[in-house]
């Protein structure tokens, strides 16, 4: 298998007869509804052989094939990097990482939920369910996941029930504020966690907190301590979503304890994305050179075998008045794809931040910027996971449609299974 990126004058059609392969096989491996393809896109193609193409060199086939240079030269019995147009290469099976695979999912209909779960229980360790609120006295809100739990855990992955501080106003620091520092509520929330997990036969918990802030940086570590030591005896996990993190100098940020938090739980899902989104000016949602540094911060903080690297399955499509945002919102990758095919705008990619991203006029004629997530971006942070030796990877969130994630991930990693 390896990434093509879309030429001008290509079609769905061609690339398939290039590459010997079914045009079936390229739409259902890329989830593509029409065949009006455009420049910049990739796809992935599923095969084991390449034609060289003018322009191409031995390191530019390796980066679309995920397989180094060397390693496709001694598969090949190349004796140089010198390359003929129409040379075959043929790509050897990728030594693949066992690691374990968190995706975060809500519960839909139980039709919704069954396609969901049975489509990536196979590249999951966990599913964090989302999600349970915190309130004000240490008790939770209720969620209708009966049925997904039951789901999951027939599909042999382990259901995680993820508690927040989010309120109707968003994600709430002074709420967090008091039920860490009134002694008794943060004991009621404790228990409240663990009988829903033991109520509920979820396999344990994740904390995702957010907007905390420095006064409570030590009572949120001491919180999460607290809550492994009740969750840990019964075999339950104790695992927390944090915000990324590049160094201790980030004002928004010094609520969060890496070492603390890291020393205090069992897993560590850290949100690598969202460098910018709707507030911010348009821009890279999770660049490779922010993502690289949060990982080299966190190791320095904890171990790579409690990281999780959490990845988007999203982007963001501004719409820009004279020059500045007018709104913005979340689009899943393939929503992304899918609008730059209808307005047939050609895609760009950012090599210093390893992603996607390009403009277009709507109907009314406004301006917009959108960047997002794709196959290129997603191997490149893959890769990382299995450079820097980390637990796993993990995503944000199963509703978000992503076409190509699974294939991707079968290529690099063994998915571990702990039930």
């Amino acid at each position: 298998m390896f990434i093509y990126v879309v030429k001008q004058s290509d079609s769905v059609f061609s690339i398939a007869t290039k590459y010997q392969v079914s045009m079936d096989s390229i739409r259902k491996t890329n989830g593509l509804k029409t065949d009006r393809l455009v420049p910049g896109q990739d796809l992935l193609i599923p095969t084991n052989m390449y034609i060289v193409q003018p322009g191409d060199s031995l390191y530019s086939i390796s980066q679309m094939s995920l397989i180094s240079s060397e390693t496709i030269r001694l598969y090949n019995g190349l004796h140089s990097d010198l390359l003929t147009v129409g040379m075959r290469l043929y790509f050897p099976p990728r030594l693949k990482y066992e690691a374990e695979g968190f995706s975060y999912i809500t519960p839909y209909t139980p039709e919704t939920n069954q396609l969901i779960v049975q489509t990536y229980a196979p590249i999951n360790t966990y599913f964090g369910i989302f999600e349970h609120h915190v309130l004000e006295d240490g008790s939770l809100s209720t969620l209708n996941d009966q049925q997904l739990i039951r789901l999951v855990r027939e599909n042999k992955v382990a259901p995680l029930a993820v508690i927040t501080n989010l309120t109707p106003t968003g994600f709430s620091p002074e709420l967090t504020r008091r039920v860490l520092n009134t002694p008794e509520i943060r004991e009621r929330l404790i228990n409240n966690i663990y009988n829903l997990v033991k109520t509920k036969n979820y396999a344990g918990v994740n904390i995702d907190f957010e907007r905390i802030r420095e006064s409570e940086r030590d009572l949120f570590s001491g919180f999460l301590r607290s809550l492994r030591e009740r969750l840990r005896p019964e075999g339950y996990y104790t695992s927390v979503a944090i915000p990324a993190k590049t160094s201790d100098d980030i004002p928004w940020l010094k609520g969060y304890d890496y070492g603390g938090i890291g020393a205090a739980v069992d897993i560590v899902f850290i949100m690598a994305y969202d460098w910018h989104e709707t507030s911010s000016p348009p821009g890279p949602t999770a660049p490779i050179t922010e993502v690289r540094r949060t990982i080299e911060y966190a190791l320095n903080h904890m171990r790579g075998n409690k990281i999780i690297l959490g990845v988007p399955r999203y982007g963001y499509d501004w719409t820009m008045s004279n020059g500045t945002v007018a709104s913005a919102r979340a689009v899943s990758v393939a929503t992304a794809v899918e609008t730059a095919m209808k307005y047939q705008v050609p895609i760009q990619y950012s090599i210093e931040y390893q992603q996607p991203f390009y403009q277009y006029r709507d109907e009314t004629g406004k301006r917009h910027i959108v960047w997002y997530e794709d196959t290129r971006a997603r191997a490149q942070k893959l890769q990382l996971m299995v450079d820097y030796r980390l637990r796993g990877i993990g995503a944000w969130q199963l509703g978000l449609h992503f076409p190509q994630s699974s294939f991707l991930v079968r290529e690099f990693m063994i998915p571990k299974k702990i039930i």
